[in-house]
């Protein structure tokens, strides 16, 4: 089959050249070795035809023996160049792997928000792992077995027709039906390899969520439920591997019936040359070897035929991830911020928003405009639902708006390169993430400890909590911080942000875990620490935007109260009304804890 018909065929595969291409001497050395090792395993017969023959004349032995001496010597060299040819392209196949993984997760990186909103976290991990795996089987023992089985055929095959090309025709006419067997029996398998690759990702999704979620597991009592949620999705993946298995089952049993033909055909057709004379035993003995040889790597081309197909569903699935095209990307030409100040001013214009994956939920925001000068403060509060956390990711562009504008000091943000719009704002989100590493480089994240730390520690609090803390800034956090309580957690955040001094901060319900002084202490210290710097405080929590200079009362995705505390407070409306009720949740939490 040749490469451009194989690219015709396998269109994902194909996606594989430019990884492949840079090792394209280290396949030509395997290939090589293949060549090699397929010619010494196909004049090993010669020899075993001239000592076979030489039996029945004077000095027989000693041709024998001349001959067994040769076929070892010739053993040893294929088996080394056997060896040398497994090694290249084995090991070229992990380089292959090892540059795809890197290609998958700088683009991983590139993505943004709503394109990781597509995929489960388990769907990823399935397409990193199992499906790279199969990529690379293709790779390395799938290019090693079809090259083998190719090469050993062109090389056998005049050696089978010299002998005898009818006994030669006989033997292979078996062989016929196997492209179309390989044909119905490669559809089959590609498409059983799609759904178990997808079963896959189903498994790991809920290993991921059962590993994460182990609390919230056991403090609800869920284990009998999700062990046996657990046992559908693992009987659904094993259901799936062995349709496969059946497929497969029935295909190696296939090549090996249609070579059994031939070899039947060989010894009834072929004895009957011998005893003709036609033919001599020697030369029957070694067609039966090439015809082994013929054969048995017939059988592992099925294998062969086996790793091509499911890898060329992974790499479909692979594929289909690296076509994902980020929507939020830096323009061609972006358009440079004003010279650096101490803050800059933030503005809205009309802004409709909803999430493009889940567009039946409707507008998320509606109408919303407002300015927030440079230096100053900008309170939003609103029940559940109401659109703050969606606003908050518009600011830092998770999201683009779907109608109106976003300017940071009048430029649109579409128009900023994102680097530079990263730079200028700090987003402290609702649920804090921390890294499996020190306190001390989550909070930096790279920037230089030029006595910040103990600085940003003080305004954020988190120094209050580093006595609770075996090895103060040095201490290892666990997965996702899991050492630490959800405050502390939240300070954390608080001071990472701190640490980058941007002249914009985003704190979208930053405050939630934290205690009620520890909240005051925190905004107390935010606000002497960024006098000079633009703030949007987004809580559900009224008390947090006390002292903002305007705050912003959002319902259903739309402004619908606006001012100053002592304003909002005056007309007794919505913001009067959320504030009366948390005031009255607060009384009751307290009554019920003496």
């Amino acid at each position: 089959m040749c490469p451009g018909h194989i690219c015709g065929v396998l269109p994902h595969l194909k996606r594989t050249l430019p990884v492949v291409r840079p090792y394209w001497h280290v396949y030509t050395a395997g290939f090589v070795c293949v060549f090699i090792s397929a010619y010494f395993r196909t004049i090993g017969p010669t020899y075993l035809q001239r000592g076979v023959d030489a039996l029945g004349h004077p000095g027989g032995l000693a041709a024998l023996r001349t001959a067994l001496l040769l076929l070892l010597a010739v053993a040893l060299l294929g088996g080394i160049a056997r060896f040398i040819m497994r090694q290249t392209l084995n090991g070229v196949s992990r380089r292959v792997e090892t540059d795809l993984r890197h290609r998958l997760y700088v683009h991983l990186q590139s993505l943004s928000a709503d394109c990781h909103d597509r995929y489960s976290t388990g769907d990823l991990m399935a397409r990193a792992t199992n499906d790279l795996l199969a990529v690379r089987m293709v790779a390395g023992p799938g290019v090693m077995y079809l090259s083998d089985t190719l090469v050993g055929a062109v090389m056998v095959l005049p050696f089978l027709l010299h002998i005898s090309p009818r006994l030669t025709g006989l033997a292979l006419l078996p062989l016929v039906g196997l492209p179309v067997g390989m044909t119905v029996f490669g559809q089959a398998i590609h498409r059983r390899s799609e759904r178990i690759q997808a079963a896959f990702a189903d498994l790991t999704t809920a290993v991921h969520e059962n590993l994460s979620g182990a609390r919230i597991v056991r403090a609800y009592q869920l284990e009998r439920g999700e062990i046996a949620r657990f046992r559908t999705i693992t009987t659904e993946y094993a259901g799936r591997n062995l349709a496969l298995a059946k497929v497969s089952g029935a295909f190696h049993p296939l090549l090996a019936m249609l070579g059994g033909l031939g070899a039947v055909a060989v010894i009834w057709l072929g004895g009957r040359l011998v005893i003709q004379n036609t033919i001599s035993v020697g030369e029957f003995v070694a067609f039966s070897t090439w015809l082994t040889l013929l054969i048995w790597p017939m059988l592992a081309l099925g294998w062969a035929v086996n790793l091509v197909q499911r890898g060329e569903a992974s790499m479909g699935r692979i594929n289909a991830l690296l076509d994902t095209a980020s929507s939020i990307v830096s323009p061609p030409r972006p358009v440079p911020l004003p010279p650096a100040r101490a803050a800059r001013e933030l503005r809205f214009e009309d802004v409709w928003f909803r999430y493009p994956t889940a567009p039946e939920r409707g507008w998320v925001l509606q109408h919303v405009s407002f300015a927030v000068p440079p230096g100053r403060i900008l309170g939003i509060v609103g029940p559940t639902g109401s659109g703050k956390s969606a606003l908050a990711e518009l600011i830092v562009r998770s999201y683009d708006p779907d109608r109106g504008r976003i300017l940071l000091d009048g430029v649109e943000l579409r128009s900023l390169a994102l680097s530079d719009l990263r730079k200028a704002v700090g987003f402290v989100p609702q649920e804090t993430f921390l890294f499996s590493d020190t306190l001390k480089a989550n909070v930096l994240l790279g920037a230089p400890d030029d006595g910040r730390l103990e600085r940003i520690g003080v305004t954020s609090q988190l120094s209050a909590a580093l006595s609770e803390l075996p090895h103060g800034y040095k201490t290892m956090l666990g997965e996702r911080g899991v050492n630490l309580s959800g405050g502390q957690r939240q300070r954390a955040a608080i001071a990472r942000a701190l640490a980058q001094d941007p002249p914009v901060f985003v704190l979208d319900d930053a405050l939630s875990a934290v205690d009620a002084q520890t909240e005051t202490r925190i905004l107390r210290g935010l606000r002497d620490a960024l006098s000079t710097r633009t703030r949007v405080i987004i809580s559900h929590r009224l008390s947090a935007v006390r002292e903002a200079d305007w705050i912003l009362v959002l319902e259903g995705g739309r402004v619908v109260e606006e001012g100053t505390h002592s304003e909002l407070m005056a007309r007794r409306q919505r913001y009067w009304e959320l504030l009366r009720r948390q005031e009255a949740e607060a009384e009751l939490e307290e009554v019920a804890t003496r």
